[in-house]
């Protein structure tokens, strides 16, 4: 129940991201063509550490069915504790360098890093972990709705409200 209730909490704040940059656009001509100057970010929803931010580009990641795509800059030393979901992510590395490991305990040993242009998918299911090395954005696409399923529950950012 408590569960379902931050899960509640943390798709509200995703759909109210969705919501604002949808706002932001100019005119419905528009709203298809993103530069690097038009993205609208906004704050990362409760459910990854603060500091982060999110731009919703296409889609609802909070939708119950659909395609989405969102980019994520994370700050320097930015990091996701242990996670998985259970549907595919696709990430693309847009600038800076991720660094990603997988397994259920945040080991820095164990992390390789992608630079600007790489590309990987995540299973469904897969545990893994990341980091940012130095100011990176990264882009994710894939089916909605999105969620993240933290090893630890501990580790979930917004349930430490």
């Amino acid at each position: 129940m408590r569960r379902n209730l931050y899960g509640g909490l943390a798709l509200s704040a995703l759909v109210c991201c969705a919501l604002f940059a949808a706002a932001a656009r100019p005119n419905s001509s528009e709203k298809n063509i993103f530069t690097p100057e038009s993205i609208p970010w906004g704050p990362a929803p409760s459910f990854v550490e603060p500091g982060a931010q999110l731009a919703v580009v296409e889609g609802n990641p909070l939708a119950s069915t659909g395609d989405y795509t969102v980019r994520l800059k994370m700050p320097a030393g930015y990091r996701v504790a242990p996670h998985w979901h259970p549907k595919r992510e696709n990430v693309t590395v847009i600038s800076g360098t991720l660094k990603v490991g997988m397994g259920d305990n945040f080991d820095e040993s164990k992390m390789a890093s992608f630079s600007a242009g790489s590309f990987a998918y995540l299973d469904p299911d897969m545990h893994h972990y990341v980091a940012a090395s130095g100011e990176t954005v990264v882009q994710i696409h894939g089916m909605a709705p999105v969620q993240f399923n933290y090893i630890n529950p501990k580790d979930d950012p917004s349930r430490k409200k």
